[in-house]
């Protein structure tokens, strides 16, 4: 391709499934780099920025979830992160998801599966922003062209994928989505069965938009269909 699509940095202590899936970014058009361990990813990530961290959970040294979290506590922005994980790691992904993991891959997964993955994050990271002007729900303020939210006047630390689901949340106030429609709207996976990410995230957005999450005033469950945004109540 003749332009760079974006800058990722591969993180995997196999060389094979590292190098395969940098030659598969590369192709797709993406700045790929390789680290192998935890220490050599946090210092990769620190002389030269990406803009997406494709991060194995098990590392020798530092594990996967101790190099995201270090990555989120960093200068801003933080990157979006894509785990990958084996089957058995199941506790360990819904763990990286709760610290704010964009999405998660399985071992063993197709590359061009990945591919779409990366795409699907890195394109709501870079469209998002184009659409809406500020968007106002009482004490809640929201700004896709400035990548802010604010809440009584304080910015929210949101996770790239928590701002596009309330963005996505706050353009159709009032309307129930199932989790199978989240996923394909905002996660932008519609062959994508495991929807479990989805109330994940809706669980760590309303931990920072509610006073009290479990007495939901923004974020609303809607027993037996999905969520719903209901702002006018802010």
């Amino acid at each position: 391709m003749s332009h760079q699509r974006g800058s990722v940095l591969v993180v995997d202590d196999e060389p094979t499934i590292a190098e395969v899936v940098s030659r598969y970014l590369q192709r797709a058009g993406y700045a790929t780099r390789v680290a192998a361990d935890g220490p050599e990813a946090l210092d990769a990530f620190g002389r030269e920025r990406a803009d997406l961290v494709v991060l194995d959970l098990m590392l020798p040294g530092i594990d996967g979830l101790e190099v995201m979290r270090r990555l989120r506590d960093g200068a801003p922005p933080a990157p979006a992160v894509i785990l990958l994980t084996a089957r058995g790691e199941e506790s360990d992904r819904v763990v990286g998801l709760r610290l704010g993991a964009d999405d998660y891959v399985v071992k063993p997964f197709s590359p061009a599966e990945l591919v779409a993955r990366v795409d699907a994050v890195l394109r709501r990271t870079a469209t998002v922003a184009d659409d809406d002007g500020p968007m106002r729900f009482g004490g809640l303020e929201i700004d896709p062209a400035a990548h802010r939210a604010l809440l009584h006047g304080d910015e929210l630390a949101l996770t790239q994928r928590e701002f596009d689901l309330l963005v996505f949340f706050a353009r159709h106030p009032g309307r129930a989505f199932t989790r199978e429609e989240l996923m394909d709207k905002v996660w932008q996976f519609s062959f994508y069965t495991d929807t479990s990410t989805v109330t994940v995230h809706v669980r760590r957005l309303r931990a920072k938009l509610e006073a009290d999450p479990e007495v939901a005033a923004l974020v609303e469950t809607v027993w037996g269909v999905g969520y719903r945004f209901a702002g006018g109540s802010a």
